[in-house]
């Protein structure tokens, strides 16, 4: 166990080298931050902590480096996430709000946190899954054919063109949307299976292949898996960070186009309010051993619904990013609530 001296000179290190991006010394340190110590005392401190794998020398100079074990143990020993400034929750808050759609929602989010994080943003459509239908809608589009249109309570719009197996004047589409909507309507997608199984059958007479067909449109659009959504941006600040990665900015971006990457990223994140860091090899995914990703999950108090983040080098600003990420967060998850 380090004790709080050591603790200090580590949280020293790192936020002058994260401000810096240079090996970080003890005179430095010691001008820098009010430790009560001198400078030998720090260098001897600084020896400690390389001796247990938390800094590092990189070249023959004076100055060390976090590792990963010692990002690792600065995230941990967080007192507090910086909160943002008033200005900045406004600004959030007044961008987000000028939305007008769930896909709306979702690219300003995205280029919100690139902007705030300047990293690599990562935001999760609501999952289907993890949500309840808000209501059924038939819009005729010819006697013969309508546009099926599912909505749920986070936001989710899927549309369906259906071709009916005969003509439905507008009193007769009126009475099995209403069907439709009594039988699922406030039921998580997960329970209408159950619930639509004999409604088929119940449908009057000349309308029961429509009714099934209607049933079969409802069942394949809940079955499908395409809520697996994730949208991307920032990319580009990659690229100011390229030495950062140490020659590997290349596999990260290659990780980053593969989609199934990124659901796995943000697949581990579902406790509402708290924020998970990830710090370089804590990354399974290939090519991802020199990055870090910050991400919470948004959503209601009690679920969460998907989940947001940013990734980028190990050298990041951890309170200010992790405190932007669980803004934006609390902003998205009110506008999806509230749908």
């Amino acid at each position: 166990m380090l004790d709080d001296r050591k603790l200090a000179v580590l949280r020293a290190i790192v936020e002058d080298f994260v401000q810096t991006n240079e090996p970080v010394g003890s005179k430095m340190v010691a001008e820098r931050h009010v430790l009560g110590v001198s400078s030998a005392t720090i260098r001897n401190d600084m020896a400690a902590l390389e001796d247990e794998g938390l800094i590092t020398q990189p070249h023959t100079s004076a100055g060390r480096i976090p590792t990963d074990a010692g990002y690792r143990l600065f995230v941990d020993r967080l007192s507090s996430v910086k909160p943002l400034s008033g200005a900045e929750r406004r600004a959030i808050e007044t961008f987000l709000a000028g939305s007008v759609d769930l896909d709306d929602v979702m690219q300003r989010s995205v280029r919100l946190l690139a902007r705030l994080t300047q990293q690599v943003a990562l935001v999760q459509y609501p999952s289907l899954s993890k949500s309840s239908v808000r209501h059924v809608e038939l819009v005729p589009v010819s006697p013969t054919r309508l546009l099926f249109i599912l909505v749920t309570d986070t936001g989710r719009v899927e549309q369906r063109v259906v071709d009916l197996p005969s003509a439905l004047d507008d009193d007769s589409r009126s009475h099995l949307r209403a069907q439709l909507n009594a039988a699922v309507a406030g039921s998580r997608l997960a329970d209408v299976p159950a619930l639509v199984a004999d409604l088929g059958a119940a449908a009057p007479g000349p309308h029961t292949s429509t009714m099934r067909t209607l049933v079969s449109t409802l069942l394949d659009t809940v079955a499908e898996q395409r809520e697996e959504r994730v949208v991307l941006g920032g990319a580009a600040n990659l690229a100011r960070a390229g030495s950062d990665f140490h020659g590997e900015v290349q596999s990260v971006l290659e990780a980053l186009e593969e989609h199934v990457v990124l659901l796995r990223l943000l697949s581990e994140v579902s406790e509402p309010e708290a924020v998970t860091v990830r710090i370089g090899a804590e990354n399974q995914a290939e090519g991802l051993a020199s990055a870090s990703l910050v991400a919470t999950s948004y959503g209601s108090a009690s679920r969460s619904v998907a989940a947001l983040g940013v990734l980028g080098p190990t050298r990041m600003d951890y309170p200010g990013t992790m405190a932007a990420v669980r803004a934006v967060a609390q902003y998205v998850g009110r506008i999806v609530a509230e749908g």
